[in-house]
């Protein structure tokens, strides 16, 4: 059993499992494989050579609490999955949001509205990307990662389980804070290790390398290893493994 609204548009060859719902105006490429229990929101495209697993949501209208500090009440674009995408099984991914081709977002996963996405990239199991977050091209975003809102992540970045962003130096008290959430920038080439901590604000520059477990407080200059709690300069990235000798 399955409903597709005959306002959408299917390509050829795709095969559907059980209770997957199809709202209006969406817009299926060919060779598609969509597994059970599969929800896709008014709207979505979805490109050609795209599989969604089990139980994932793509659409995803969001939710405003009373105290939530995102007020607009636009309208969002529909979410865009472009060709030969692998989306995993029990995602989420919201309205307003664009994955590029040939990006993995394994299970679990969450993908808030205003994202964009590149090629190529990997999310890993359980990551979530808060609203408004740029994401780059050849990405590796491993397990449990939090990339917090308003961030901005280059191309060939790398990081490890469980990396935690932040972006609210107020921790939720006082009305100063309006106005002054600022997430972190990674930019090309940037490698942060694993259950490191980025601050709110954080620069991580080209080939910047942040050692697993530091907490960064201060932006990270070009090509270098920054170790600690708080995160100071160990030394410089090694030559042959800066991004331009790969």
């Amino acid at each position: 059993m399955k409903y597709v609204s005959d306002k959408s548009k299917l390509g050829k060859n795709i095969t559907m499992g059980h209770f997957v719902v199809i709202d209006n105006e969406v817009v299926i490429g060919d060779n598609c494989v969509i597994g059970s229990n599969v929800v896709i929101h008014e709207g979505t495209i979805v490109g050609d050579n795209v599989r969604i697993d089990d139980n994932t949501v793509i659409g995803k209208q969001p939710m405003r609490s009373v105290n939530s500090i995102f007020k607009s009440e636009e309208k969002l674009l529909p979410a865009k999955i472009n060709e030969g995408c692998l989306i995993g099984a029990g995602v989420i991914i919201y309205c307003g949001c664009e994955v590029g081709t040939k990006t993995l977002i394994a299970d679990t996963a969450v993908i808030r509205e205003n994202v964009t996405v590149g090629s190529k990239t990997i999310i890993g199991r359980g990551t979530t990307i808060e609203n408004f977050c740029k994401i780059g091209s050849n990405c590796k975003i491993q397990t449990n990662v939090y990339i917090t809102a308003y961030s901005l992540v280059g191309d060939y970045v790398f990081i490890a389980p469980c990396v935690t962003t932040s972006n609210d130096n107020y921790a939720a008290r006082s009305k100063e804070r309006f106005g002054k959430f600022k997430g972190v920038t990674i930019k090309n080439g940037g490698r942060i290790g694993a259950g490191a901590v980025i601050l709110p604000g954080i620069t991580i520059h080209e080939d910047g390398f942040v050692a697993a477990g530091s907490v960064v407080t201060k932006d990270v200059e070009e090509g270098v290893i920054v170790v600690g709690n708080p995160a100071k300069v160990m030394r410089d990235v090694p030559e042959n493994q800066l991004l331009k000798n790969q």
